[in-house]
């Protein structure tokens, strides 16, 4: 269930610009928080190569805060289950606008119940928001 711009498991926004525009301005904004780029999945292509399924463009990116991370797994060493946050750069129907969707590491690192992972789920959300607000102050 989406309601605004939110899942249970993320949050999202539309920025303005096409794909590759936004996808570089996505990874320069995660630079910005200290995230790097470590994995990209390109679903689309892979649709394309595997089923032969023509769909939008659709890359998975995979961020890492290597401070984050390290503390992550000092308080919890299988939390690399959970890693890296994904965010999602998709191309809209709406010409020139592209969705960028961010886990949201809250939800997700609520399955662990441990409190130091709590704790660093908010501070990795609260980075991954700035972000977001980043592009669209950007745009």
């Amino acid at each position: 269930m989406i309601e605004n711009g939110q899942v249970a498991y993320g949050f999202d926004v539309e920025v303005a610009g096409d794909f590759e525009a936004v996808r570089g301005r996505v990874v320069e904004a995660l630079k910005g928080q200290g995230f790097g780029v470590l994995t990209e999945i390109d679903v689309s292509a892979t649709m394309k190569a595997k089923l032969g399924r023509d769909m939008p463009r659709y890359n998975i990116l995979g961020a890492c805060n290597p401070v984050l991370a390290d503390k992550a797994i000092s308080a919890e060493p299988d939390i690399g289950l959970l890693l890296p946050c994904n965010v999602v750069v998709s191309e809209t129907a709406k010409e020139g606008t592209t969705k960028v969707s961010f886990m949201d590491p809250v939800s997700v690192l609520a399955i662990v119940n441990n409190a130091r992972v709590t704790e660093l789920g908010w501070e990795v959300r609260a980075k991954l928001e700035a972000v977001r607000d980043a592009l669209t102050s950007s745009s």
